[in-house]
């Protein structure tokens, strides 16, 4: 059970407290602080001027000499962590400096979204633009990568003003109740503060624990951080620019010793910077069997394969091609995955011969696989594929192309995958057929989905993970075209005054169902940079003239930026298992149908067998009425809604939830 801090009162003394006790409050409680502040800053920033104008808040925050007192907010104490020690007592003048710092973080953290009129808008605000350290050059600094859950929720975050970030962290993170949070906003100066306190309900509002629990992990930490070099090119060419403008100066000036001395400097060379991580014999090799005794099961934990990892001259012209990237070279990249040279050496998965090219696949140890291919024979060029795949697990880390051609691709799995078989998603009856594999862990030539044209077959690959790390979890994967395929699971409608499902394994009678009537709506999803997608069954409906029953569905694709992307799909009945769905609804960049969305509405045109035209709606289980305007008037309590209506009539839907809110349908 949580253990939260006991409600701590101010005195109510308008005095401000000493520096001393300031300072003490201030290194207690700095990462606390700063992760509000990094809250509540602009998104827009970017994430490594966002952690260091979080530095910045906190430590200016300290008061100085001469300065007018303010009146401390509420001082009520959070725990740093579960389970904490307790907070100090109400007399502690260190609980009444927290309160007096953090309203002053806040303040200074709300400035940043305040410009006045005149202002340019692509400008931060004047009192963001004081000089404050720290300062850092020649780095990028950012915070630990989260899941898709946390980019969802930092996107959530960043479609909303400065002041309902605050409201919901100061709701969550500091634990305060909507009139003290709202009472802290005013005196932090945060526009219309009780507006801010009513949006900050809606946030998160499907799952508040879920919420505070990603708002307390590494994705929203600013002292916990990593590094990267900043533009290295950049970065040479500014220098040049600096050192050509310092030498005319020192010729205007007519030091000509100095200017002498100066002409006998030289930049390093950029390709020295890369030099370590470009260099074969540093490449990061894990041991055989460590994917069994760790608990980060990734690509980090998957070991060198393939007859030619000890082949030093094709590993360096892998990595000299992704250094350096030659004229000639085919580059491509996933959304996010950028074509950089790498910053530490990278990690070796393979290096071998397949369908006539030798192929070397490398992993940076952060957000990419890099596949590199050149032919074995003839004048062909090489080719350079980029791949995000940060924070993969069992499935989604569970196999990355190694060669793609005639239709058909093969793969290398991971370590930990013990059996593996293909079948066909539009054949849901039709046994699952073993696929070879080789010693060097490339499987046999698979068929590919075909993305354009004709849906006859939609083939996946039935993967079971070993027993020694987890128990009997078989899972789907299909080929969307990236290197790394897309994991598929399923989420079936709730029962009667159950909670909400979470997603499980497509692998199942209903699982497999479903996705034969939308497997071929994955075709529409595959435009790169796809981690994983679900579909939902979000309701059922009887029809009109006979009852029949349909199936409303949410195929939401996820990807591993973050961003999602959902299509509502009408189920009608029919004889046959995989006659394809209906979509009625496409809505991209959005949290619906995720555990940050989890209602929904959608509606579609339906032609009943008399020949009669229907306006079918049906929305999640949190709707309890659901109403129709437009050519069509009508209204029903419950969660589906059949009214008649002419053929393409132009309705607009609306639903109601029981919690309070409304739903429009997605279109």
């Amino acid at each position: 059970m949580p253990i939260h801090q006991p409600q701590q009162r101010s005195s109510g003394s308008s005095e401000r407290p000493g520096v001393p006790q300031a300072e003490a409050a201030l290194v207690e409680h700095y990462p606390r602080l700063v992760r509000l502040a990094y809250l509540v800053l602009p998104p827009a920033l970017g994430r490594h001027r966002r952690v260091l104008a979080a530095h910045a808040c906190v430590q200016r925050a300290l008061p100085g000499a001469g300065k007018a007192p303010e009146a401390p907010a509420p001082a009520r104490v959070p725990a740093q962590t579960r389970g904490a020690s307790p907070a100090p007592a109400p007399d502690d003048g260190v609980t009444s400096a927290y309160a007096w710092m953090r309203l002053r973080v806040l303040r200074t953290a709300l400035a940043h979204e305040r410009r006045p009129r005149w202002w340019p808008g692509r400008l931060p605000a004047p009192a963001a633009l004081r000089p404050s350290l720290p300062a850092v050059w020649g780095l990028r600094l950012f915070p630990r990568a989260g899941g898709a859950a946390e980019l969802a929720l930092d996107q959530e975050l960043s479609t909303v003003s400065a002041a309902v970030r605050a409201a919901f962290a100061l709701r969550l993170l500091e634990e305060l109740d909507e009139p003290e949070a709202q009472s802290l906003l005013a005196r932090a100066d945060a526009r219309d503060p009780a507006s801010a306190v009513r949006a900050a309900r809606r946030l998160g509002a499907g799952d508040r624990a879920g919420a505070e629990a990603l708002l307390r992990s590494g994705e929203f930490d600013p002292c916990v951080l990593q590094t990267r070099p900043s533009d290295l090119l950049r970065r040479r060419h500014r220098m040049r620019v600096v050192a050509g403008v310092a030498a005319l100066c020192v010729v205007a000036g007519g030091v000509v010793a100095l200017a002498e001395e100066g002409s006998a400097v030289r930049l390093p060379d950029a390709g020295s910077t890369l030099a370590p991580a470009l260099d074969p014999a540093a490449l990061l090799r894990t041991a055989a069997e460590e994917w069994a005794d760790t608990s980060r099961v990734d690509f980090t934990a998957w070991p060198a394969r393939g007859d030619r990892t000890d082949d030093r001259a094709l590993l360096g012209r892998a990595l000299s091609a992704w250094g350096r990237t030659p004229s000639g070279t085919a580059v491509s990249t996933t959304p996010g995955a950028l074509a950089v040279p790498p910053a530490q050496p990278p990690r070796l998965l393979y290096a071998g011969e397949v369908d006539g090219a030798a192929v070397v696949l490398l992993h940076d140890g952060g957000v990419r696989v890099v596949r590199y291919a050149e032919p074995l024979s003839g004048t062909g060029a090489p080719a350079l594929d980029f791949a995000r795949t940060d924070d993969a697990d069992v499935t989604t880390g569970a196999a990355v192309v190694v060669s793609r051609g005639g239709g058909r691709a093969r793969f290398l799995l991971a370590p930990w995958i013990a059996e593996s078989t293909t079948r066909d998603l539009l054949r849901p009856d039709t046994p699952a057929r073993a696929l070879k594999v080789g010693a060097d862990g490339v499987t046999a030539a698979v068929p590919r989905p075909s993305l354009e044209g004709g849906c006859d077959s939609w083939p996946v690959m039935q993967l079971r993970s070993s027993e020694r790390i987890v128990e009997k979890h078989a899972f789907l994967v299909t080929d969307l075209g990236d290197l790394a395929p897309v994991h598929l699971t399923f989420t079936p409608k709730p029962g009667g005054g159950a909670p909400a499902r979470q997603p499980r394994e497509a692998t199942g009678g209903p699982a497999l169902l479903s996705w034969a009537r939308t497997a071929c709506s994955l075709r529409a999803l595959g435009v790169g940079g796809v981690r994983a997608v679900n579909n939902w069954d979000f309701a059922e409906q009887r029809l009109p003239e006979g009852g029949a029953p349909a199936q409303w569905v949410c195929t939401r694709a996820d990807t591993w930026q973050g961003p999602g992307r959902v299509l509502v799909q009408f189920l009608g009945p029919d004889p046959s298992e995989a006659a394809p769905a209906t979509v009625v609804g496409d809505q991209r960049d959005t949290a619906l149908c995720s555990r940050f969305g989890q209602h929904v509405l959608g509606g579609t045109h339906w032609k009943a067998p008399s020949g009669r035209w229907y306006v079918l709606a049906a929305g999640s289980r949190a709707v309890d009425r659901i109403q129709a305007t437009g050519a069509v008037r009508a209204s029903a309590s419950g969660t589906t809604l059949a009214v008649r209506a002419p053929r393409d009539a132009p309705v607009e839907l609306k639903a109601r939830l029981t919690e309070g809110g409304s739903l429009t349908a997605v279109r």
